[in-house]
């Protein structure tokens, strides 16, 4: 095991990858169920939302192109970038897309049924940020955006940070035509706890995790 977890052999990427993989598929799933309670989305999700109303492309065409732009950031941050986050750039928003074209949950029909949904969503997007961490191949983009942007401005709380980086996606996804309503509230206020929440159930430590390097990955392949 401690071979799979440190991802020392080319068996053990693989694996961990596919355990990414579909670990993000089912993540898209909980993102979809935010979505389709529509009663206002999740930060990101106002943003990709609003490039999909204003260009005409698919949500899950628009969620890469943002995942992509904020890898390049990264990069350019000299954040540490690993294979499971272009994994994540790509999976979860085709993934959405996905689910809505098959059409398999129906159209809320009430306030607090969109309210039970979209709790569901976070639900299943906690657990699956668990089983996709546990992979060791990367954190998400947007995190490491996150983070990246708050060692650059140390007297800040990454709290703070957090909160005007989420602010500033959500009014730039609003203006392009985004929903926002009761629910990017929720999303805001709520995925935080419900992750911790989630995390405590499994006994897991995000910050026990040690995430193998996309250079260091590539080592071991060759």
């Amino acid at each position: 095991m401690k071979d799979l977890r440190e991802n020392r052999t080319v068996g053990a990427i693989l694996l961990n990858a596919l355990i990414a993989a579909v670990s993000l598929f089912v993540n898209g799933f909980g993102v979809f169920l935010t979505i389709h309670a529509d009663i206002g989305a999740a930060p990101w999700d106002v943003l990709n939302l609003g490039i999909s109303k204003t260009t005409g492309i698919l949500y899950g065409t628009a969620s890469i192109a943002v995942s992509i732009t904020i890898l390049i950031i990264d990069i350019l941050l000299k954040e540490p970038i690993g294979i499971a986050m272009f994994i994540d750039a790509v999976v979860v928003g085709k993934s959405v897309d996905f689910f809505n074209w098959i059409d398999v949950v129906p159209a809320c029909s009430s306030l607090m049924a969109s309210v039970l949904v979209l709790i569901a969503g976070l639900f299943i997007i906690a657990y699956t940020q668990y089983t996709y961490m546990i992979a060791s191949l990367g954190c998400g983009p947007r995190d490491t955006l996150m983070v990246g942007l708050a060692k650059r401005v140390k007297r800040v709380p990454i709290g703070l940070v957090s909160v005007a980086l989420l602010s500033t996606v959500t009014l730039t996804g609003w203006l392009l035509g985004g929903p926002v309503g009761i629910g990017t509230i929720l999303c805001a206020l709520g995925a935080g706890p419900i992750m911790q929440l989630a995390f405590r159930t499994v006994r897991f430590d995000a910050t026990a995790i040690h995430h193998q390097r996309l250079r260091d990955s590539i080592k071991v392949f060759l």
